[in-house]
């Protein structure tokens, strides 16, 4: 079970990482949130996943560790800040500057720039 984790929190790295590298803004914002999912999963399994462990001292002999989950629990709601201000920067870019790539500019591809040149002659 441990490795079907290790891989998801992977993919979701992998995933997240190729989102970020992208060029458009609403993709970079996804890749950040399944980047901040990735991590939080990390710092979820780093308190050893345990069946029937109690989250209560003194209720049973095994218990699990509150603190990756107090960890996790700070960083949903970290991460949906982000995530909401990330937002908000995208769409005032989009509305300065009529697009929604990352630099702001439109990329000219010069291969179909010569390739229409090509046809009109």
């Amino acid at each position: 079970m441990e490795a079907v984790y290790a891989f998801c929190v992977g993919m979701l790295t992998t995933c997240g990482l190729f989102l970020v590298l992208r060029g458009r803004t609403f993709t970079v914002v996804m890749g950040l949130t399944l980047l901040s999912y990735a991590v939080n999963l990390f710092l979820f399994a780093s308190g050893r996943l345990k069946l029937d462990g109690a989250a209560v001292l003194g209720q049973s002999t095994d218990y699990s560790d509150p603190l990756p989950q107090a960890l996790v629990l700070t960083a949903i709601v970290i991460g949906f800040a982000m995530t909401a201000f990330v937002v908000i920067l995208a769409m005032r870019s989009r509305a300065d500057q009529g697009n929604d790539h990352v630099d702001g500019q439109i990329p000219t591809r010069p291969n179909s720039i010569t390739a229409s040149s090509k046809r009109n002659s």
